[in-house]
């Protein structure tokens, strides 16, 4: 086994390789954690607990009726579209054992936005909740899907409080625009009655497609990651490996706040802490943080998954920074880069270090994550996972030295299959066995590595690269500061000019005093030229600043295109 410069600072109980083979399936695993935890509470959304056994028999019935009603045969892609519930992960792992094939999608899209992934995925079945329902109506039509399940977010939740709760969504809150699929049924009587055949496994292996996880889309069209068994499985055995040391079996609490349809939280919240046994709490309206924080006060959590806009808002408030943070093990940032100031204010907070970790849709999504033993380094996205490798490239794809810039290439089990029906898409990001994955960053001596920023987002003033992050992150440390987003503005005389979207707390907080702050720590072609005020910046569904729509409104601001 090569020697690489970063084994050096795994831990002790963490092995350089992992059995990334060691399961045939997700399916298989699922059976297993079924088996070990029983009783044990494995997912609780708005007060209301699930054991592994009924999420073991709820997606049994939910598998029957895909199988057995609907006669969906291997390979079926089934759209699931809904936030955290606890319908996601029985419709989840019922499809995922009736051998479908699951494709994520984002409840809050447009119906643009769900033609196009439903179109391109050839989705047969679509769960969705009923709040967004109007909008599949709308293209329904257009779209291959021949069936369509609808639940309420009530559903799960039983008796009197699933029927207050469905009844104050849709009558007193008014958040089920109303629709019309003659053909849907419900999520309750779908269960019910796949109750009545009796469950078969299906025959799964590691080169069969779990998922397709449609990229953010970001730059350019999105496209479905084909995830197979074995790189969800393997990433599933890294990630848990890398907790190992802080982490028991039966005994965490982890907080999901991120969605489940998010790869970051499906792997790491969703499936990792399956294999452990742990209480997965789901959030399922994480932008009200007076209620979010009130839900973190009943509990004694462990482990909490986040992105910078997540952590920056909760460190924004005061009942958060009042609760107990006693039981909590680890944080683990990712999804975009974690901010110096909100990673010290988050240890000053909680007393615990905000490990920063990194990978994409295209990688399961983790790649590298810094040790959770105290010899994490701030600003980096710390070291490979067992099994997986880095190597820096130039624009020509030649393997570059430590301490130079260039693009992040990744090689591991848990790398894509491939782009759906896309191979010249998927030719064009993979080098060899290794995935090139269209970010800037520096590789220390010791195999730690520090993101620069993402290729195509990258600034050129006057011939120099200016890494929108670096700027992000000093603004970000000015007080008063709460989220910021840097572009490049095209410019006559430096081809591009650096333009910041600050959203502050403190009204009083000038352009000046923002540009001055950046020169104290910041060269000068790489200080913003414009600093503009908003109430909010534009996020993906899971918190990422979106710069491209910075950059298109105000191209459109100005009156260019």
């Amino acid at each position: 086994m090569k020697d690489f410069p970063w084994f050096k600072y795994y831990p002790e109980s963490v092995p350089k390789e992992i059995d990334f083979k060691a399961y045939s399936s997700v399916a298989e695993l699922f059976d297993e954690s079924v088996k070990k935890y029983g009783d044990a509470v494995a997912y609780e959304c708005m007060g209301k607990t699930m054991s592994f056994n009924k999420l073991n028999k709820l997606s049994e019935d939910f598998a029957c009726y895909l199988t057995q009603v609907l006669r969906l045969k291997k390979g079926t892609r089934v759209a699931i579209q809904m936030p955290n519930t606890l319908q996601y992960p029985v419709a989840m792992f019922g499809a995922i054992r009736a051998g479908m094939i699951v494709v994520n999608t984002n409840p809050l899209y447009t119906s643009s936005e769900m033609k196009h992934q439903f179109k391109d995925s050839g989705a047969e079945l679509i769960i969705i909740v009923a709040n967004f329902a109007d909008n599949l109506e709308k293209i329904m039509s257009e779209i291959p899907a021949k069936h369509v399940i609808v639940t309420e977010l009530g559903d799960l939740l039983g008796g009197v409080k699933g029927t207050i709760v469905n009844l104050v969504v849709k009558y007193i809150k008014k958040m089920v625009p109303a629709f019309s699929i003659p053909k849907a049924v419900s999520f309750k009587s779908a269960l019910a009655e796949g109750a009545n055949h009796k469950f078969k496994s299906v025959d799964l292996t590691l080169e069969d497609t779990a998922f397709l996880q449609y990229t953010g889309g970001t730059t350019g069209v999105s496209k479905g990651a084909e995830l197979t068994h074995g790189n969800i499985v393997a990433n599933m055995q890294q990630i848990s490996a890398w907790m190992k040391p802080k982490l028991k079996e039966r005994e965490e609490i982890v907080v999901t706040a991120l969605p489940l349809y998010h790869i970051f939280a499906l792997t790491v919240n969703c499936l990792a802490m399956l294999k452990i046994g742990a209480h997965n709490l789901l959030i399922t309206n994480p932008r009200d943080m007076p209620a979010f924080c009130k839900d973190l006060s009943k509990k004694k959590f462990t482990v909490f998954t986040g992105v910078n806009t997540l952590f920056n808002g909760l460190l924004n408030q005061d009942s958060f920074r009042a609760l107990d943070f006693s039981s909590l093990k680890i944080s683990v940032g990712g999804g975009m880069a974690v901010q110096k100031a909100t990673a010290e204010k988050w240890l000053a907070v909680t007393g615990t270090p905000l490990a920063e970790g990194y990978g994409l849709t295209e990688t399961s999504p983790v790649a590298s994550c810094n040790p959770i033993d105290g010899t994490e380094r701030n600003g980096t996205i710390g070291i490979p996972l067992p099994n997986t490798e880095f190597m820096i490239i130039d624009d020509e794809g030649n393997t570059l030295p430590t301490g130079e810039r260039g693009e992040i290439c990744i090689k591991g089990p848990q790398v894509m299959k491939g782009y759906w029906h896309k191979p010249k898409d998927t030719a064009e990001v993979m080098l060899g066995d290794w995935f090139k994955s269209g970010d800037i960053g520096v590789m220390d001596d010791d195999g730690f590595t520090k993101i620069v920023d993402r290729k195509k987002e990258m600034i050129l003033v006057s011939g120099f690269n200016v890494y929108p992050n670096e700027v992000e992150d000093v603004i970000a440390s000015y007080p008063g500061v709460l989220e910021v987003g840097v572009i490049g503005i095209p410019d006559v005389k430096s081809t591009e000019r650096v333009v910041a979207y600050v959203v502050v707390k403190d009204k009083s907080i000038s352009q000046e005093q923002i540009i001055s702050h950046c020169h104290e720590s910041l060269t000068n072609y790489k200080c913003p030229k414009e600093v503009h005020f908003t109430d909010e910046l534009p996020k993906s569904n899971v918190g990422k600043i979106l710069r491209r729509k910075i950059k298109e409104a105000h191209m459109e601001k100005i009156g260019q295109k």
